[in-house]
């Protein structure tokens, strides 16, 4: 929903609601995008090969796994 019909909601309305849980989810799916795109500097691709990108994605992805479950690991 645009913002400026969310701000014409009342707050304890279902709409609010759902937008809430839309934006809870939304923030864990593209979590893990920022590491890729600003840790490892995958913002733009190489078009070296469809094959080679998605190693290199599939690589970063799993990169990014690890950074983020860091901290339940045991120390």
């Amino acid at each position: 929903m645009n913002p400026s019909k969310l701000r014409n909601l009342p707050w304890k309305d279902a709409a609010r609601a759902v937008e809430k849980i839309k934006a809870q989810i939304r923030s864990k799916f593209e979590h893990p995008f920022r590491y890729i795109k600003r840790v490892f500097g995958y913002s733009k691709i190489r078009y070296r090969g469809l094959t080679k990108n998605t190693e290199r994605l599939f690589l970063q992805a799993g990169f990014a796994n690890l950074l983020i479950g860091r901290k339940y690991l045991p120390a």
